[in-house]
């Protein structure tokens, strides 16, 4: 440090600034001090002794610079921003095709509030990332160290409490790109090099004068062009100098700056503590963070800085590490950057390396890298700037340096302009080899308005936007995002089965005799023979279990269907797990087999405290589906057990009904003997529901659909519930204590009462007729006619009755009430009776003439004939009335069947004896065909 008198290097540019602040502000206290802070600021970090290489977010010029300067200086140690509990994961890029993300998952949070689970948080890498080339450099090349110093996964969440880190997205992600936008799903990013304005009026500032419309476009034009050629020294500084004007004109939020800071002790702390305990020399050191921290002004700040920091412990949470795929749009999302600005930075890097000829640095092995890129790095170390040189001020120059104007490239514009023509024509456009030249000219014009020489990326965007697309998108696909497809696309990373977790690679090893490339994105068909390849069944099991599991559309089942007691022999599945590589990444994060992970599952669905006895059934019966666990199902049977005994309502008796009935007819069916578990189950539903029942027909908020799913539960599982100890009584009970003033619950109580024997249908149908006689109550009888068609659930031996009420209500009923009723009356058979349509439809079939010329002379069976005594017309019509008096002596024999036939059909009638023939004659005359049956019947053989 002797040989540059401390501050001298920058006392030029202290006085410009001076000079400029008396002249521009009132008074130069304020505007001074901002000034000449930030040049302190540059001095601070330039005069460290540990080297801090600051670098932007994704940026092509970071990531040649810190290639340059590694194979300068070949640091010993190099410290990295990144969470220091993923430095385990870092060895594992050289399994997976970049972009990826290191991601911490925690499933089960033990100190954080509940409602923040599942934790994650990603770090998203790619290959012209300046972390990308420190993390290369330091696996690959012998006696090198690599130390992450950010605050660990753990830490981000405790910090989080008190302080917002997300960030705001300047522009919304293109049209096509919302899958791979949510590759991080609802992750915390880690925010390395994280570098822009937080000051909205310093943005917006920027964004007018330099005539650009979003930050990534300001960003490419005057900063990553100019810094793409220039030396370390001026690289280095000019980001210290952004860092430092962003962060001393950053809003004082609290909460975020202390953040901030603490992050910055954090790390010092850390790079500290490794120094003193491995005696490696600062000078040996490379310190890569973000232009944001590298202009800090924390008294922690240096290699001399204070220990004052104290780091709180972890949480009890249990983190999970791995990797998961990525994606420019992803990243894009994830940390607010405009659309295609990630793909427009990859292109800028392949240009820069070609312009520049440095060697970058790339994992041994890595997927997708070229193979040059696994030739081991020259060994000789070039002279390393001495310390004079480093603090020798470049930013005067830079500073008073006129803008570089590139000469405008015409082959590469000319190729852009051809190949956006080309790529429109695909999607629809009616482009032409005119719209390539407007292209052309557009784009040399939009950039001399703009004071630019030659059109960069966003230029020709814009230039393509106004030509090709004019007033309407004929695809799917518009301009801007051919464009950016264009430029290098959407590029999506994947993880390597070396680097997936063991349950993701059990699960390839197990699919692997459907012979699919499972790894590749997009959809693959899998067909499952498993009548001529039995082993197939293990497959599909797995394909079931990753169905429920996975997110819709990574195993879909395009045919055959998993019932419990049904053995499959044909299926057909659609497949996309390289599309949803992350989710089943972390799968693996919750256990070693999907089993495990399905099990967890299960278990935790059943004893959430919010769970309703019918969510706890579906668990019964996937565990009995999937696993086939007859433990596990009768854990979570004594389980929906509990919780139906808690429930005060009837709002889950229709899926209750319909997953007992399923689970009964398959124990039924495939076991000796029921399970104690169901049978406890029926018994105490019985009595639950007898209970009940009362409430449910005067409550307000119980629906008549869910009545009527208590009546079939009472009605159905009756004959069990009695065998096992039951007394019907309560259920007499429960309907002496049901007063019903709905129309529609009050119908379905008389249903009820038919089935008890406490009604008849004759009574029934007087009622009904004497509803739909009375004026007042005709408007609100179609409520009564739904509550008869719900009722067909518990009563399903009334479907020939609903049929002639429905008929009649046909019939009888004006159009002005019947007409806005029709819409109820098909919404009902739809949505709640799509098990009861078949009911209706068999019935009207039987009663309802087969032909349409037969109608004009069908009487409805309910109906009496106009002249009862007289013969009825089937008799006369075909001249065998002869056997109706056979009939008539024979029922005379035996008056008994004759009054059961007559209660049967709903007659109330007596014997009249001063006829010389039985009053039952009169009823065989109604009816000779049942008459003539009886005979035949009563005759024997």
């Amino acid at each position: 440090m002797s040989a540059v008198r401390e501050g001298a290097a920058f006392e030029a540019l202290r006085t410009q600034l001076r000079e400029a602040a008396t002249s521009l502000a009132d008074g130069p206290e304020a505007l001074e001090g901002i000034l000449l802070g930030i040049v302190d600021d540059v001095d601070r970090a330039v005069r460290e002794p540990l080297e801090i290489f600051p670098v932007c977010h994704h940026s092509p010029a970071s990531a040649i610079a810190m290639a340059r300067r590694l194979r300068e200086k070949r640091p010993k140690v190099v410290y990295l921003e990144l969470c220091e509990d993923m430095a385990p994961l870092l060895s594992e890029l050289r399994n997976c095709r970049l972009p990826v993300a290191v991601q911490a998952f925690a499933s089960e949070v033990d100190g954080f509030p509940a409602g923040w689970a599942p934790l994650s948080v990603v770090a998203p890498i790619t290959e012209a990332s300046a972390e990308y080339q420190a993390i290369a450099y330091a696996l690959d090349t012998p006696g090198v160290e690599l130390v992450l110093v950010d605050r660990s996964s753990d830490h981000v969440f405790q910090w989080q409490a008190t302080g917002t880190e997300s960030a705001e997205s300047e522009d919304p992600p293109g049209p096509g790109a919302e899958e791979e936008a949510g590759l991080h799903g609802d992750a915390v990013g880690v925010e390395i090099g994280d570098l822009r304005p937080r000051f909205a009026e310093l943005e917006e500032h920027l964004l007018r004068h330099g005539r650009v419309r979003h930050w990534s476009e300001w960003w490419h034009q005057y900063v990553e062009l100019p810094l793409g050629d220039s030396d370390h020294d001026t690289y280095r500084q000019v980001m210290l100098l952004i860092g430092s004007l962003f962060r001393r004109l950053a809003p004082g939020k609290e909460d975020r700056v202390r953040v901030d800071e603490d992050r910055e002790r954090y790390m010092w702390t850390r790079m500290r503590e490794h120094l003193a305990a491995s005696g490696t020399d600062p000078g040996d050191c490379l310190y890569v963070c973000g232009a944001f921290h590298a202009a800090s002004r924390v008294a922690e700040f240096g290699v001399d800085g204070a220990d004052t920091f104290e780091i709180s412990p972890p949480s009890a949470s249990v983190w999970q590490h791995g990797l998961i795929p990525s994606s420019h749009a992803a990243i894009e999302a994830q940390f607010g950057l405009a659309a295609g600005s990630v793909s427009i930075a990859a292109t800028q890097w392949a240009k820069n390396l070609k312009r520049t000829r440095v060697q970058p640095f790339r994992l041994v092995g890595q997927a997708g890298a070229k193979k040059a890129a696994a030739k081991p790095a020259k060994t000789e170390v070039p002279a390393v700037p001495g310390i004079a040189d480093a603090l020798s001020d470049k930013l005067s120059g830079f500073l008073r340096r006129a803008p570089v104007l590139d000469p405008l490239d015409e082959a590469e514009l000319l190729g852009w302009s051809v190949e956006i023509v080309r790529a429109a024509r695909r999607n629809g456009y009616l482009a032409s080899t005119a719209d390539a030249v407007a292209v052309f000219e557009t784009s040399i014009l939009l950039a001399g308005m703009r004071d630019r020489a030659r059109p960069t990326p966003y230029d020709f965007q814009d230039a393509a936007i106004t030509c090709i697309e004019k007033d309407k998108v004929p695809g799917r696909r518009d301009v801007r995002r051919i464009v950016e497809i264009m430029m290098g696309g959407d590029r999506i990373g994947q993880v390597g089965y070396d680097a997936l977790p063991p349950l993701a690679r059990d699960v390839h090893d197990r699919l692997a005799p459907l012979n699919l490339k499972l790894q590749q994105r997009g959809v693959q068909r899998a067909l499952l023979d498993m009548a001529a390849n039995p082993e197939l069944g293990r497959c599909s099991d797995v394909l079931w279990m990753l169905r429920h599991l996975l997110p819709w559309g990574a195993a879909r089942a395009i045919m055959g269907e998993r019932r419990l007691g049904e053995q499959p022999i044909q299926e057909s599945w659609d497949l996309a797990l390289g599309t949803h590589q992350r989710a089943l990444i972390e799968l693996g994060y919750e256990g070693v087999s999907i089993e495990q992970v399905l099990e967890q599952r299960l278990r935790r669905r059943a004893y959430d405290p919010q769970a309703t006895a019918a969510a706890v059934l579906e668990a019964v019966e996937d565990a009995t589906l999937y696993l086939r666990s007859r433990r596990l199902a009768d854990e979570l049977g004594t389980r929906a057990l509990e919780v139906l005994a808690t429930e005060r309502g009837v709002d889950g008796a229709p899926e209750v009904l319909r997953r007992v009935r399923r689970l009964l007819a398959y124990y039924r069916t495939s076991e000796p003997v029921l399970p104690p578990w169901i049978e406890s189950f029926v018994k105490t539903g019985y009595a639950h529901y007898c209970t009940l029942l009362p409430t449910a027909f005067t409550d307000e908020d119980a629906t008549v659909r869910q009545v009527a799913a208590t009546l079939g539960f009472l009605f159905g599982m009756e004959s069990l519930a009695l065998s096992l100890g039951c007394d019907r009584t309560q259920l007499e009970l429960a309907f002496a204590q049901s007063h019903p003033r709905e129309p529609a619950k009050l119908a379905l109580l008389w249903a009820a009462q038919v089935q008890l024997g406490q009604l008849s249908r004759a009574r029934l149908r007087s009622r009904c007729d004497e509803l739909l006689g009375n004026p007042l109550v005709v408007p609100a009888y179609p409520r009564y006619l739904s509550g008869f068609l719900h009722a067909l659930e518990p009563v399903p031996q009334l479907a020939d009755f609903v049929v002639e009420a429905v008929s009649n209500a046909f019939a009888r009923l004006p159009d002005p009430v019947l007409l806005p009723w029709l819409p109820t009356l098909i919404g009902t058979l739809r949505s709640d009776g799509a098990d009861l349509a078949p009911l209706l439809i068999r019935e009207a079939g039987r009663v309802f003439p087969g032909r349409l010329a037969a109608l004009d002379a069908w009487v409805p069976p309910w109906r009496e004939s106009p002249d009862a005594g007289a013969a009825p017309r089937s008799a006369r019509a075909d001249g065998k009335g002869a056997g109706t008096g056979a009939g008539a002596a024979l029922l005379a024999a035996y008056p008994r069947t004759c009054d059961a036939v007559a209660d049967l059909l709903g007659y109330e009638g007596t014997w009249e004896r001063a006829v010389p023939v039985p009053s039952g004659a009169v009823l065989t005359a109604r009816h000779p065909d049942t008459a003539v049956a009886l005979e035949v019947l009563l005759a024997g053989p």
